[in-house]
């Protein structure tokens, strides 16, 4: 074991040495290993104990934070406070005006405390060693209670290579001929609450993306890439308060507010506010739907953007909340953008 760490640990050095500025991330990629073998052999870095929800709880005794939240194509990172973590099973929330989370416990596998100079996080990965989700510490986080929690919940194997195993992603599209298409369609049409849809996914055996093909009339249409961009422009113009969702397998990570400080860079969309960054890769999305469904409330209009394997990358929505209807200022942009085409 030692001798397989001490020698990733040389190849990560010497990779460090050529290519300063490549990200962990990428790195691993191109060494054929997963981003949390590389966090693991840090000289800093402090494996926990698997006790992620109680870890989970208190994070509050942090302070102010960073959350950050990713996909291969999108990063979502959100400044506050963790309150009110609940958990029902694998299923966790986090919900604040600040830091709001969609929980997804049964993909937390591996945790760190990692130090990086001055930047001190606590990261969490799948079984895979893909990141779930990241906490990072501000200027304004209390440093004694990050040190007690590190210190309570400090595993006690330390320095050993991880387990990790290969976990297939692949989504499978039934061809359209084995899906009852006219009863998903008045099942879409039948919609009480938002949070309904994965459910409909899963009864009729829909991937996400083909749901977009096969939706009813005028509840999915595809737009360009540009024209998301331009939406979220005119959004960050006339002011309004949005909703944007990025996740990993095991966190949703939802923003909602303001996107006032929009910046292009290379191939990067970026959203850059003193409270809330996105950076979301625009050449990586394959193709992107603005979609209706009907709740309790009334129509319920999302942007929805994806990859060319059919895996979700951002969501953006109008703010709102259960029993309120959606906002007629985000309707009016998504209505005059429609005229538009």
């Amino acid at each position: 074991m030692e001798k397989t760490t001490l020698k990733l640990k040389d190849q990560y050095d010497a990779f460090k040495a050529e290519n300063p500025k490549t990200r962990i991330r990428d790195a691993a990629k191109q060494l054929g290993v997963s981003e949390a073998d590389l966090v693991a052999i840090g000289h800093n870095t402090i494996a926990l104990k698997a006790d992620f929800e109680n870890i989970l709880k208190e994070i509050k005794t942090l302070g102010y934070v960073m959350a950050l939240t990713r996909n291969d194509h999108a990063v979502h990172e959100r400044k506050g406070v963790y309150t009110k973590a609940t958990f029902n099973g694998h299923i966790g929330l986090v919900v604040n005006p600040d830091i709001d989370l969609r929980l997804f416990m049964n993909a937390w596998h591996f945790g760190f405390a990692v130090h990086e100079g001055e930047r001190q996080s606590l990261q969490f990965f799948d079984q895979d060693g893909e990141a779930v989700h990241k906490i990072y510490l501000t200027e304004q986080s209390d440093l004694e209670a990050y040190g007690a929690l590190v210190s309570k919940y400090k595993s006690d194997v330390q320095g050993e290579p991880l387990q990790t195993s290969a976990l297939d992603k692949t989504i499978i599209e039934k061809s359209d001929d084995e899906i009852d298409i006219v009863g998903f369609q008045q099942a879409w049409l039948n919609l009480k609450d938002t949070h309904e849809f994965f459910g409909l996914l899963g009864k009729y055996g829909i991937a996400r993306r083909q749901a977009m093909r096969l939706a009813p009339e005028k509840h999915a249409t595809q737009i360009s890439v540009d024209s998301l961009k331009q939406i979220i422009e005119n959004v960050s113009e006339r002011e309004l308060e949005i909703m944007v969702f990025i996740g990993s397998r095991g966190c949703i990570q939802i923003h909602t507010g303001k996107a006032q400080k929009l910046l292009q860079t290379g191939p990067w969309f970026n959203i850059l506010d003193p409270e809330f960054n996105m950076h979301l890769r625009e050449d990586s999305i394959d193709s992107v739907w603005l979609v209706k469904k009907p709740t309790t409330d009334g129509i319920v209009t999302s942007l929805e953007a994806f990859d060319k394997n059919g895996n979700i990358i951002v969501q953006f929505f109008g703010k709102r909340k259960p029993r309120i209807p959606e906002r007629e200022d985000w309707r009016q942009v998504i209505a005059d953008f429609a005229k538009a085409i």
